[in-house]
């Protein structure tokens, strides 16, 4: 199995951060790589909620990922499942998320129980994407 890890800082508050994985509202307008975008986004946001993410691209092809939280510790950790629903196989995200000086605030993500090193360097590009649209809806 394979893993990947991603640390990115953020001028933004370490509260602010962690609720924009928090409400639909917000989750739809970040969490899609590039040019993709989210028309559907369903979040039961509480431990053992389920929560639903369509991302669109422009061809109108669709690519639906859900799963279960797993922990929350607001505003520090968010761990959840990631199955796409394509894919039989289920894998792992943790999201913790520090403070740092000046109002900035850092987030360490690992993804895991990646099958294949392309499945690897695939999540690695989308979530690199989706998180360079986070700042966003930081200001």
């Amino acid at each position: 199995m394979y893993q990947l890890n991603i640390s990115q800082e953020f001028n933004a508050p370490v509260e602010a951060l962690f609720n924009a994985w928090a409400k639909p509202e917000v989750v739809s307008k970040w969490f899609a790589p590039g040019e993709m975008t989210v028309p559907e986004a369903e979040l039961e946001f509480k431990k053992g909620g389920q929560y639903r993410i369509v991302m669109q691209n422009k061809d109108n092809e669709q690519f639906i990922v859900g799963g279960e939280y797993l922990e929350i510790e607001a505003p520090n950790k968010l761990v959840f499942s990631w199955q796409w629903s394509t894919s039989p196989h289920a894998t792992r995200v943790t999201v913790l998320f520090s403070k740092l000086a000046d109002n900035k605030s850092k987030l360490e993500l690992t993804h895991t129980e990646l099958e294949t090193q392309e499945s690897c360097d695939q999540h690695h590009q989308g979530w690199m994407g989706c998180l360079a649209n986070l700042p966003k809806v930081l200001s």
